[in-house]
């Protein structure tokens, strides 16, 4: 008798704990009242000794009981923190899957990423062509550097700059970056910013002058604010003689090495940083590509692949961590698993990884983060316009594989401005098609900066319903 009242409660609570990623409704008994109803009646029929159920289900009377599950959020914390006295881990993981068109780059952006941050923590997933109901990780825990906790500190290993307000200690807030590439590197050392412009203008430099001519681009002198101008709306000088942190007309490049030394924001996030930032603030440049954290009585290692101007380093920076975690876990008489050590920083994908002994490896923390519901349109994503038969486009490129056609349009889709580009196909081929764009001359200036930035001659495609001028 107690194990009909046994099951039936488990049966219950069974129900009750099923968890779902969409709203659904289960109909699960009819009966008077409600499914607790039900277990009470069953466990109360059961200790008299009764042997039939039939009086709990009177057919007249039947009412159908329903649950309903939440849908998961659409969001998570991703650009402020709080930060406890003593914490230097902030953050957790989320996860979302992909839809169709959707890239990584559009993901990134939307959480507070930057493309190193995203690719490197799913290497398995196409970043520009993921396959539709791909789960893509959302490395959104970061462990601090290790400098004060003061001003602006930019570690260049991981491309992400944090920044501590003075007047709020228990906060940090956190950013992807842009970073200078190989012979342009971004200035490493402690400065501050020394000024502030809105809309600034560009003012080109004459190496980046030498660089374009090279290319067959010539560039004016001075760039005023507007699309075309690399600083975005906001830039803050630093103290390094013609460096600054600044935004950009090219936020897919955010989480790369590709700007001339400066560091980039993405343009929402250089709007919150210049109104919180003053002149004089303290700004430290680092590269710490291996990172700890104690947190929660765990010990913490985060891992990055250390940049190309540091890679003879690697072999010593990766001894000195070790000799550092020693040291951490001596001192708490804590064991670490060294072989997970080892993993992680094979790995180098940047997520926070505990690594005591017995501790949950990566497969588990990804499997338990947090899964975001799709907002359906990610911030910014790009939206081609329809191509129609009056306006002038470009043939970029023909492709056998359908796959390498839609990275190349995808990759001209996140252009800065957006060069409007699709797949289409023709036979046996994937033709890669720019436009639309309104003018010859709109059209002449796209070829120009795919022949700059792909190195690809596009051929020109006249409208076809109207005169050419």
């Amino acid at each position: 008798m107690f194990s009909w009242l046994y099951l039936a409660f488990v049966t219950l609570l069974a129900l009750t704990a099923m968890t779902s990623q969409e709203n659904f409704r289960i109909d699960l008994f009819k009966i008077k009242k409600s499914a607790l109803s039900l277990g009470l009646a069953i466990g109360l029929t059961l200790l008299s000794g009764c042997q039939t159920l039939s009086s709990l289900f009177p057919e007249d009377e039947e009412k159908t009981v329903t649950i309903e599950f939440p849908e998961p959020p659409e969001t998570v914390v991703t650009h402020e923190f709080e930060l406890p006295d003593g914490e230097n881990m902030v953050g957790s993981l989320a996860a979302i899957d992909t839809r169709e068109n959707d890239a990584l780059p559009d993901i990134a952006r939307h959480f507070g990423l930057g493309y190193n941050d995203i690719s490197i923590a799913n290497s398995a997933v196409s970043p520009w062509t993921p396959k539709p109901g791909s789960r893509v990780l959302l490395p959104l825990q970061f462990i601090l550097p290790d400098s004060p906790h003061k001003g602006i500190a930019l570690n260049l290993a991981n491309m992400r700059l944090f920044y501590y307000p003075k007047k709020q200690p228990d906060k940090v807030y956190t950013y992807p970056v842009g970073i200078g590439r190989q012979g342009w590197n971004t200035p490493m050392g402690q400065t501050s910013i020394v000024a502030k412009d809105a809309n600034p203008s560009w003012n080109v430099p004459e190496s980046i002058h030498r660089e374009h001519a090279e290319k067959g681009d010539s560039l004016p002198k001075v760039v005023r604010s507007g699309p075309d101008n690399p600083l975005g709306l906001y830039a803050m000088r630093l103290g390094f003689p013609g460096y600054l942190i600044h935004g950009t007309n090219k936020p897919y490049g955010i989480g790369m090495q590709i700007s001339h030394g400066c560091v980039q924001l993405y343009p929402e996030d250089i709007e919150v940083l210049f109104k919180k930032a003053t002149v004089g603030m303290p700004v430290r440049i680092i590269h710490q590509p291996y990172l700890t954290a104690w947190h929660e009585d765990m010990l913490y290692l985060e891992a990055h692949e250390p940049l190309p101007k540091w890679a003879k380093e690697k072999a010593g920076l990766r001894k000195k961590v070790v000799k550092d975690l020693h040291e951490l876990s001596a001192k708490k008489g804590v064991a670490v698993d060294w072989g997970k050590v080892e993993r992680i920083l094979q790995r180098s994908d940047g997520i926070p990884t505990p690594i005591l002994v017995q501790s949950p490896d990566v497969a588990e923390l990804s499997a338990n983060a947090l899964q975001l519901k799709h907002p359906g349109q990610f911030y910014d994503q790009p939206v081609v316009d329809e191509l129609k038969e009056s306006d002038w486009s470009i043939l970029v490129a023909s492709f056998n594989d359908e796959t390498k056609a839609q990275q190349l349009a995808t990759m001209l889709n996140h252009q800065g401005p957006i060069i409007p580009a699709r797949k289409i196909q023709k036979d046996d081929a994937y033709q890669v098609i720019a436009g639309p764009f309104k003018s010859k001359t709109e059209m002449k200036a796209a070829a120009k900066r795919i022949k700059m930035d792909f190195e690809i001659d596009g051929e020109p495609v006249k409208p076809r319903l109207t005169s050419v001028n």
